[in-house]
């Protein structure tokens, strides 16, 4: 018997908005108990610019969970409480590794609750941080949208978040249409089918739009060196101060430390939806595909050890995670398209075209990458070698680790190689698709990602480094060379 197709509502999802929440993120938590939380999240951008946020954290009780009710008032308290957990650690000239009880209690609880570590993720950071600026307009128009808590107080920072919110919202109706396509294929109805990849390929178009927006109000510079040293997790920041990680304190004198990722964009479930619900599947960076197990792809149910994507899922709310491990068994839109090959042209070209529109995105985010976060560590790197010692060493943090880093080559649990790993992940979404010249289209390499577009501009040779530039990232440890390597390279 075959499985039950997803059912939204389980889950918690919305038919309009997907992952987002169909009820919006609260503004306030109604309980007026929890107003010291909310008094320090009014204050947050301030109390880490004066450097007093960890005296009020080491001064504020420990508050109970007992008065938070609905699913809205939960989501609002992690957010918070990771947003102060990463000020803290991160807000001062070198990091903590022990978040003090008042707020690793009340953490670890909401975590429970919501089936998700107690660290800043992408549903903290975007799904679950942001307001309409009016209440009678879509939320999945960027200009529509506005952030409930940053680390900065800059425009930057919530254009950063807000990019990505849009794209949750706009994208959202492509589950359901596509859970549709699957009962569709069951049925054997190709001209259904048909007709949702259609609107599948077009929507993925607008989140391509969507992501291109991300340089209209995000400037590179602020967001390299001041924004993303708060997203920081504590996986393999030895460099970066914290070499065991990050304790979180909860008055048993029993906690240890641990190592959690920070939020990743490989966090959100919508883009792992379109892996599953199009049979992409993705392996350990330099792992070739074999060519031989292309028989074996119908019913293969083992995950590659160390896969960094599939990894991200621990990241997601639970049911987030579980609705994408069911669909994943019900998932049979390439298997119905690849036994119509030969007499269904039209559906081929509409499953290919879904493939092609889904690597034209991860294209795009190859540039935004680059412009981020490729250039300005050799920026960084440049400019660290004018400054003194003494100066480099004042601060330490994620923005200071790769200045300080020796030139040699990353090993270890968690070494990364970020644009092989992109390029890879793009590389790996056009694999199956059906037609020959679709094949051939999608498997062409480009020599410079990133160079002379929208995002980066055009190339400025002067500014080439010959050594290998090693970066320190939210999600690990990036080594920035083509040849070895990669996100799961152990």
């Amino acid at each position: 018997m075959k499985p039950p197709i997803p059912v939204l509502s389980d889950y918690g999802l919305s038919p309009n908005h997907g992952f987002l929440p169909d009820v919006l993120p609260l503004t306030r938590l109604p309980d007026p108990y929890y107003n010291k939380w909310e008094a320090i999240a009014a204050n947050l951008q301030s109390l880490i610019l004066s450097k007093r946020l960890r005296g009020v954290v080491d001064r504020l009780p420990v508050l109970s969970t007992i008065g938070l009710e609905h699913d809205a008032e939960w989501r609002r308290a992690y957010m918070l409480l990771t947003f102060f957990a990463h000020g803290y650690i991160w807000g001062g000239d070198t990091p903590r590794d022990r978040v003090p009880p008042s707020i690793s209690v009340p953490l670890l609880g909401i975590c429970a609750h919501l089936e998700i570590p107690p660290v800043s993720t992408y549903a903290a950071s975007v799904l679950w941080n942001f307001k309409p600026l009016f209440v009678d307009e879509e939320i999945d128009d960027l200009d529509n949208l506005a952030t409930l808590l940053t680390f900065t107080g800059s425009l930057d920072e919530s254009w950063f978040y807000l990019v990505s919110v849009a794209i949750e919202a706009r994208g959202g109706p492509i589950i359901p249409l596509m859970l549709a396509a699957v009962a569709a294929a069951r049925q054997g109805d190709s001209a259904t089918v048909t007709r949702c990849l259609h609107a599948f390929a077009e929507r993925l178009d607008d989140l391509g739009e969507l992501l291109r927006r991300m340089g209209e109000s995000c400037d590179p510079g602020f967001f390299y060196r001041r924004i993303r040293t708060f997203l920081a997790g504590s996986k393999n920041m030895a460099d970066a101060g914290l070499p065991l990680g990050v304790m979180y304190d909860d008055g048993t004198e029993k906690s240890e430390y641990v190592q959690y990722s920070g939020p990743s964009n490989a966090q959100s479930s919508l883009i792992q939806f379109f892996d599953v619900i199009l049979g992409v599947e993705h392996r350990p960076t330099g792992e070739k595909a074999d060519p031989s197990s292309e028989s074996e792809r119908e019913g293969r149910s083992l995950i590659p050890r160390h896969n960094f994507i599939r990894d991200m899922r621990r990241y997601m709310p639970g049911p987030h995670a579980r609705f994408l491990n069911d669909v994943g068994a019900v998932a049979n839109i390439r298997e119905f398209v690849k036994a119509r090959a030969a007499s269904d042209p039209p559906l081929s070209i509409a499953y290919d075209a879904c493939l092609a529109m889904l690597r034209a995105f991860r294209d795009i985010h190859i540039a935004i990458v680059t412009r981020y976060i490729i250039v300005p560590s050799r920026e960084n790197r440049a400019r660290s070698r004018s400054r003194s010692p003494e100066v480099v060493r004042a601060r330490q943090n994620l923005a200071t680790a790769s200045q300080n880093e020796k030139h040699k080559k990353v090993k270890g649990t968690g070494g990364t190689a970020l644009i092989p790993f992109l390029k890879q992940a793009r590389d790996e979404t056009g694999e199956p698709s059906v037609e020959a010249w679709a094949k051939k289209f999608m498997s062409r390499q480009t020599k410079v990602s990133g160079q002379g577009d929208f995002f980066l501009g055009k190339e400025d040779k002067a500014d080439a480094l010959d050594e290998p530039v090693i970066e320190h990232g939210l999600a690990g440890t990036w080594t920035i060379e083509g040849e070895y390597g990669g996100i799961c390279n152990y």
